[in-house]
């Protein structure tokens, strides 16, 4: 199955055919540091989504002591379930930032890239059968969610509520006197099943990235293909509760905003690039130096946006199209360099 986010490759084709021959090199790219970034964070991730499985555990054992009678889950044990709810939801906001961090290397190499379908971009089949997870999820109770969307968006909508068909009751887990976003207790069965097969995957991608040997066509490729997705972003946050508030059609990206995800990308992009820095210098030094800029400056202008937005300014839905199509045009003009240098040097970068 070809990855959603590799579409936007095709219009670098023509860009290849006309450039000059390869160029011979000079230097060497550092892919030992992209991998050891890589490797790092998995192991961070793996750590993260294991207290998670813990916590998920913890609380399905509560619910079936109470035959998942959930008002009475909620009466005689309140004071656990809150406390298995909590360390669940810290974990997720540990792991999701973990993940966003190597996204920009799992998702834009070939063979780590159904990972990020799994974990953090596929949806379901009745929204997309093409671009839907390879996964069903059995559930304890023997029920079967089949491709039902990636494992970061159902354990949040079940954790916060966004999924009605994963919420059971809405509950005061704080017991300040109000119920605000989150309080909520899910469907005990799915969190258990999801953060189980979270935990299975997020293992299966520490072995994948640890057996991984990266390439110059690696580094490069996933260059161009997540670096030019700043679009696809910037609608997810427009469309999120971060922009559209209580009338968000998404029940996902609704507990971290979806801007601070685009810095995590970034930040590991910027990583990528450092890896394969030495090869375009021995080529360009200027160039060089201009996309590495260029990909700074980018991190920068959505640092900037999400500051404003932690700062309490509440952007519209028009302000997120006029400023995703800014960082878009950036994005463009970075893979554009990207792809003709890769040529120059004559590294593939395969469709």
């Amino acid at each position: 199955m070809i990855h959603r986010k590799w579409i936007g490759l095709a219009w670098i084709v023509f860009l290849l055919l006309a450039v000059m021959p390869a160029a011979a090199q000079e230097a060497e790219a550092d892919l030992g540091a992209i991998k050891t970034y890589l490797l790092d964070n998995v192991a961070e991730l793996k750590t993260a989504t294991a207290e998670l499985q813990t916590a998920a555990q913890a609380y399905y054992d509560l619910a079936e002591a109470a035959d998942f009678d959930y008002a009475a889950l909620w009466e005689t044990e309140a004071e656990a379930v809150a406390a298995a709810l909590q360390i669940a939801k810290d974990s997720w906001i540990a792991a999701s930032p973990l993940y966003e961090q190597v996204e920009g290397v799992v998702a834009g190499v070939p063979v780590l890239s159904e990972y990020d379908v799994i974990l953090d971009a596929g949806v379901s089949v009745e929204e997309d059968p093409e671009g839907a997870v390879p996964f069903d999820l059995e559930l304890p109770d023997g029920r079967v969610l089949k491709q039902p969307g990636n494992l970061f968006g159902i354990l949040e909508g079940a954790l916060w509520g966004t999924r009605g068909d994963f919420t059971m009751n809405s509950v005061d887990l704080d017991g300040d006197g109000t119920l605000t976003f989150g309080e909520v207790l899910p469907d005990a069965n799915v969190v258990k099943s999801a953060a189980d097969t979270m935990d299975g995957y997020v293992a299966d991608l520490v072995e994948a990235s640890e057996a991984w040997e990266p390439t110059e066509s690696d580094a490069f490729i996933a260059l161009v293909v997540m670096v030019p997705t700043m679009s696809e972003y910037f609608g997810s946050w427009k469309e999120s509760r971060f922009v559209a508030g209580e009338s968000a059609a998404r029940s996902d990206f609704a507990v971290i905003s979806r801007l601070s995800d685009i810095q995590d990308i970034l930040s590991g992009l910027e990583v990528v690039y450092a890896g394969v820095s030495p090869l375009v210098a021995s080529l360009d030094a200027e160039q060089d130096a201009q996309i590495g800029t260029a990909l700074t400056d980018l991190q920068t202008y959505v640092a900037d946006l999400y500051t404003q937005e932690l700062d309490g300014r509440q952007f519209t839905a028009e302000e997120a199209d006029f400023f995703g199509s800014e960082a878009q045009d950036r994005a463009q003009q970075i893979a554009g360099q990207v792809a003709q240098v890769a040529a120059l040097l004559g590294i593939e970068l395969a469709e």
